[in-house]
């Protein structure tokens, strides 16, 4: 990730100190600490800049820095087993060299004094110089990378003058690989990084791992003939004449075959120990190569094997499905549903929401969602004109789904739970008569289905088939209502959308609906009296703005005009399914306009008497007399 830090500069290394502004140090301080080990860091606000001469540790051109460092372990890497084995390197051509590599660690020594460090308790940026250089020294780090970087044999030449060729400095240089946590670190950063392959970052550091101890064993065990006291006696000598004279990359091409035969375990023989010392290394280097196998191999399965795990899955899943139906003989048609459902899930993985936005906060899956359905849901019919804060509240509580095509998303006469707001896709409204199926409309994008059930309080009367594929958002019922519930001027607008909605279906879809046609009946009947009786402002209403609010729409009850305890005649036993309305004095003034006498007491059909018309539900009985 770039950063802020050292934009005004372009030199090398020294201009790497610099003060930062506060506008820098806000922008730092929203970057999650989660995402620390690849991509950057947390600043503590109470500090709006770092001091005067300290590096920020995840800085851009630090990390070009550390960068360049690893290709440098790489040569230490190589450089240090290979001067063990090859001595006359040592005083010759690399000798130059390993000053150049151990002159720039020495500089990354000086320069981690000045590398703000992360709290591990408040997850903030130290940056008291101080504390770093304490931090520093008394971490095993500052002497191991001493200890790797100081170039004993040329200190040696300085203070005695002569060149010591023994084997206490081949030793001393294997010091050196300390710095190979460097690569360590590299690899695990990018591994976490999107931007690169994880099956190729991975692959290279297995390639790795083997390179470097295929290479490390060839030159011990070069190094264990080098030094026998019987050069004959060895496993090279017995196949090459005076080596220890001969060229140096003969030997070290010798190293590296017998090296490679034995970690792939082909064993040729043609090389092989001769001497016990040979024979005790090469036990332990099997030993070791039984465990790098098993590594390679499992990190290389793993690998292998991930991309093909779904469509394992896939196959398992369906081949269950297939038993589960042909054991319980399930319709053909419901069997090809069933199917179609499952391979959706396995091919559009990566277009289910859900999977992906699960793990995400709150804020973030409320943001992505308004970004991808308001425009929808603001065209359905029932939002129309409703305030822009209820739809940012709908949309934020509804979950997305896909359906495959010939797939059930509404079942005829199942109790109501949620409704449906078709995003893409096309969908069949389907009713059975006398046994058979019935389209009775057929539905597209930002249209709803399963709300009729949802708002009156009913089963649902239709079924729902897609189409094709189809994504719909979902809105639970239950949430619809405490959104709802507030609102009392947006539950104006929202019934009477639903009213109009009522009004424009075809007859076919009206007789499916239980009680619709009544309902419609009475809300015009409504709609004329007013305006028939001005003076009579206190008809009884259907209390549009309390279902709404209360979000029990529609609070039905049955009503009837005589007393449970009497007889009654026929035409008395029917009740009528009204809406109840605020007040038990609306009730009876409802009462009176449907049985034609004024009533002034109500009972359930247990004989109690209603006070407080809160304490009814749903399709309560009343008597009123």
């Amino acid at each position: 990730m770039s950063s802020p830090y050292l934009s005004e500069t372009r030199s090398p290394l020294p201009l790497l100190f610099r003060r930062h502004s506060s506008g820098e140090m806000k922008n730092l301080a929203s970057v999650s600490s989660s995402l620390l080990p690849a991509f950057g860091t947390v600043v503590d606000e109470g500090h709006p800049r770092l001091k005067k001469f300290v590096i920020a540790p995840y800085d851009r051109r630090y990390r070009w820095w550390q960068t360049f460092l690893v290709v440098l372990v790489v040569y230490s890497a190589w450089a240090s087993p290979f001067e063990l084995a090859f001595k006359k390197v040592v005083t010759g051509s690399l000798m130059i060299v390993d000053l150049i590599v151990d002159s720039f660690f020495a500089i990354d020594i000086i320069l981690t004094f000045f590398v703000a460090y992360l709290d591990k308790t408040t997850y903030l940026l130290v940056d008291d110089h101080k504390k770093i250089a304490v931090r520093y020294l008394t971490k095993l780090w500052f002497p191991m990378d001493v200890a790797s970087t100081l170039p004993f044999q040329l200190i040696y030449r300085i203070f005695t003058g002569e060149l010591h060729r023994g084997e206490t400095f081949g030793f001393l240089n294997l010091l050196r690989l300390w710095r190979l946590r460097r690569v360590s670190q590299l690899f695990s950063r990018l591994e976490k990084d999107t931007r690169f392959s994880y099956f190729l970052i991975r692959t290279c550091k297995l390639i790795s791992v083997t390179l470097f101890a295929v290479h490390s064993a060839g030159c011990f065990y070069f190094w264990l003939a080098a030094h026998h006291k019987s050069p004959a006696n060895t496993w090279i000598g017995s196949q090459v004449d005076d080596f220890k004279h001969r060229s140096i990359w003969l030997g070290y091409t010798y190293s590296i075959y017998w090296s490679i035969v034995t970690v792939t375990t082909v064993g040729y023989g043609d090389l092989h120990a001769v001497n016990t010392g040979e024979k005790v290394f090469n036990m332990i280097y099997m030993l070791f190569n039984i465990g790098l196998t098993s590594y390679l191999i499992g990190n290389m399965t793993n690998l292998i094997v991930h991309s093909a795990v779904r469509t394992f899955a896939m196959r398992e899943a369906i081949n269950q499905v297939l038993r589960y139906a042909s054991k319980n003989r399930l319709p053909e048609g419901l069997k090809e549903q069933m199917l179609a459902h499952l391979q959706l899930k396995f091919k559009t993985v990566e277009l289910q929401q859900e999977e992906v936005l699960e793990d995400l906060p709150k804020a973030i899956r409320s943001s992505i969602a308004q970004h991808l359905f308001h425009r929808t849901v603001e065209k359905t019919y029932l939002f129309k004109g409703v305030s822009e804060d209820l739809i940012v509240q709908l949309v934020s509580e509804m979950k997305a789904e896909y359906f495959p095509p010939k797939v059930d998303i509404i079942l005829q006469n199942e109790i109501q739970t949620d409704f449906y707001i078709l995003v893409t896709g096309s969908v069949d409204v389907i009713v059975y008569k006398n046994g058979t199926e019935q389209i009775v409309s057929k539905l597209g994008s930002s249209d709803m289905a399963g709300e009729i059930a949802v708002l009156l309080n009913i089963p649902q009367p239709f079924t729902v088939r897609t189409r094709r594929l189809s994504q719909v958002i979902r809105m639970s019922h239950n949430h619809f209502k405490q959104i709802l519930q507030p609102d009392n001027e947006d539950a104006k607008t929202l019934l009477s959308n639903f009213i109009e909605y009522l009004k424009s279906l075809k007859p076919d879809m009206i007789e499916a609906i239980p009680f619709l046609t009544d309902l419609l009946r009475d809300l015009n009947r409504e709609q004329i009296e007013p305006n028939e009786d001005p003076h009579n402002q206190e008809t009884p209403s259907y209390n549009r703005d309390r279902s709404l609010e209360g979000m029990t729409l529609p609070v039905r009850v049955i009503i009837h005009g005589y007393n449970p305890n009497e007889t009654t005649t026929e035409g008395e036993t029917s009740g009528k399914l009204v809406h109840l309305p605020d007040s038990i004095d609306e009730l009876f003034r409802l009462a009176e306009k449907k049985f034609g006498k004024k009533g002034s007491t109500i009972v359930m059909a247990d004989g109690s008497q209603v006070e407080e018309l809160n304490a009814l539900r749903e399709n309560d009985q009343l008597f009123i007399f």
